[in-house]
């Protein structure tokens, strides 16, 4: 069955109600989407083969409820960033689904700095697992160019290599645990051969104007291979999400977004539709017509 369009005054109240829907939505994603021009970012990477999916929990050095909690969190993956007033911070990281309280597998400090974004990892075997802290460059790249480099967190090849099949070397020796200085080449879609005491090829899409990081990291059959994180899509998108931080387990409790993005989209299409709501008004004055519906009194439907 088709429906036949709304009649004047059903219209008019339809717009409306969408208008003052979608502008409150607009207003409630903006406080929790922008961030303060003292902010820093840090996020968390999970780079030990052999340890099994943890629960991160970020506080304030001076104690204090938790500020980020990221659940679930396993082997290869990268939390997107999260905006962090400047200051010290403790991240800990426990085994998934630990009760409250439990002992933190490892514990990492770190200082976030105003307009500075790191990377909080924890690699190694589990019997000697270690965490150190990244800082990230998200410099953005001349045109049709892309920056990368690598994180060499393979515990089975103690250095490695990175270079493409045409012999441009993005890393030379990365020993474990390292994070290699970033590289800059066309952007485009490239196959990496790995040497030093690694071997294998990759193949990874660059985008021109982003920012990544290649994780070396090792597959179940004691082989390496190179996953790619994006950490900056371009200038207007600094700092991006990870790749692997879609919803659930990595996404943060309070679900902050990269500032300034989510609520502006949300505020202008509020703006849009209060627009056409006055322009539907305004139209149906003219016409000698009342916009909205009248109320009316129970006594008066006897």
């Amino acid at each position: 069955m088709t429906r036949s369009p709304l009649p004047g005054r059903g219209r008019a109240r339809a717009v409306l109600l969408a208008a003052l829907a979608a502008l409150g939505l607009g207003l409630a994603g903006a406080p929790g989407a922008q961030a303060a021009p003292d902010d820093g970012w840090a996020r968390v990477a999970h780079l030990s083969p052999d340890t099994a999916g943890v629960d991160v929990r970020l506080s304030g050095l001076a104690g204090g409820g938790v500020l980020h909690r990221l659940d679930g969190v396993s082997y290869g993956q990268v939390s997107g960033y999260l905006p962090l007033p400047a200051g010290t911070y403790v991240v800990s990281m426990v085994p998934a689904g630990a009760d409250e309280g439990t002992t933190p597998v490892v514990t990492q400090t770190l200082t976030v700095e105003p307009g500075k974004p790191l990377t909080v990892a924890a690699y190694g075997r589990n019997s000697a697992l270690t965490t150190t802290v990244y800082s990230d460059d998200l410099t953005s790249p001349p045109d049709g160019q892309a920056r990368v480099r690598v994180v060499q967190a393979s515990t089975r090849a103690g250095s490695v290599d990175v270079s493409t099949t045409t012999g441009v070397a993005i890393a030379r020796g990365a020993t474990t645990g390292a994070a290699t200085a970033y590289a800059t080449v066309p952007a485009g879609a490239w196959d990496l051969a790995l040497g030093g005491d690694a071997s294998g090829t990759a193949r990874v899409d660059l985008a021109g104007g982003s920012v990544s990081t290649l994780l070396v990291l090792d597959d179940a059959a004691g082989r390496q291979t190179v996953k790619p994180v994006l950490d900056a899509a371009g200038p207007a998108a600094t700092p991006q999400q990870g790749v692997d931080t879609g919803g659930g387990g990595l996404a943060p409790a309070d679900r902050a977004a990269t500032p300034g993005t989510e609520g502006a989209v949300g505020l202008g299409l509020g703006l849009g539709l209060v627009g056409v709501l006055v322009a539907v008004v305004a139209a149906a004055r003219a016409r000698g017509r009342s916009p909205l519906p009248v109320a009316r009194s129970r006594a008066g439907r006897r």
